[in-house]
């Protein structure tokens, strides 16, 4: 994974202000419901960030540890839960290895954690990670920026915004051969002495297939429940931008959930 997200953590929220957060956690507290992970268990939310999706899941009743490896993001996620009145955990974890004291109910990542996995091994040390983590039945619930996406609606272009609290610069660059898009940003913050303060971030993230994904879920030890164009119950399409995965750790049995499996 190729970035901390130390000096974007100040802005982060900043360029995330138009997301529906609260939508995104209802859809996913209506997966973990329908999977049979109720309020009262206990999620891991990886790659957590500024906690926004923690926060709100811990609202519905579930007991939320958040995991990043960012510092900075997991200060900013835990001072919004202390302001919120919520006693909830947040650690400084790699989602490709993950430590927990018992089992847990389910493991959540939303907001393209698992696009940041470079690699095939990345992938599959998540999987793994995650299903050690898990009791027997439990949920693992994920989404990813789709391949179309990456490709064909930020790949080869650039964007702009010009807000008074940030202004920045972000080109992209999808290479075919590799499936990975590389992104530089350029960020400028005023100093109030009528100047900006600059500083740049480069983050690349991989065009992961629907089919490789679910072999390497397969290969981990999960049944795939479902997948589906985010926010909807829907199969995916070839221009959906955004792909939502659920599965259950592997036992004797499987469940019956109703759900489309391609």
């Amino acid at each position: 994974m190729a970035h901390a997200y130390e000096e974007f953590a100040a802005v982060y929220d900043l360029l995330m202000a138009d997301v529906d957060y609260d939508a995104w956690a209802e859809y996913l507290s209506a997966l973990l419901r329908r999977g049979g992970a109720l309020p009262g268990d206990a999620v891991i939310d990886c790659a957590c960030g500024t906690g926004e999706i923690t926060l709100r899941l811990g609202r519905e009743g579930y007991r939320m540890t958040g995991a990043d490896r960012s510092g900075r993001m997991l200060e900013i996620a835990q001072q919004k839960a202390r302001k919120a009145g919520q006693k909830i955990p947040f650690v400084c974890q790699d989602m490709r290895s993950l430590s927990v004291h018992r089992p847990v109910g389910a493991v959540t990542c939303a907001c393209d954690g698992v696009n940041y996995l470079l690699s095939d091994a990345d992938v599959d040390s998540f999987f793994s990670s995650a299903n050690r983590a898990l009791k027997a039945g439990g949920l693992l619930l994920f989404d990813v920026s789709s391949a179309y996406k990456l490709e064909h609606v930020l790949g080869g272009q650039t964007f702009g915004e010009d807000t008074k609290d940030c202004t920045y610069l972000w080109q992209n660059c999808f290479d075919p051969g590799t499936r990975l898009l590389e992104m530089r940003l350029a960020f400028f913050r005023p100093n109030g002495k009528n100047a900006y303060e600059r500083f740049d971030e480069r983050h690349v993230q991989r065009a992961h297939e629907n089919d490789d994904l679910a072999s390497a879920l397969d290969k981990a030890g999960f049944d795939l429940l479902g997948v589906y164009d985010a926010f909807t119950m829907e199969s995916p399409k070839p221009e959906s931008e955004r792909i939502q995965f659920v599965a259950r750790k592997r036992e004797s049995g499987t469940g019956d959930f109703i759900g489309n499996r391609k």
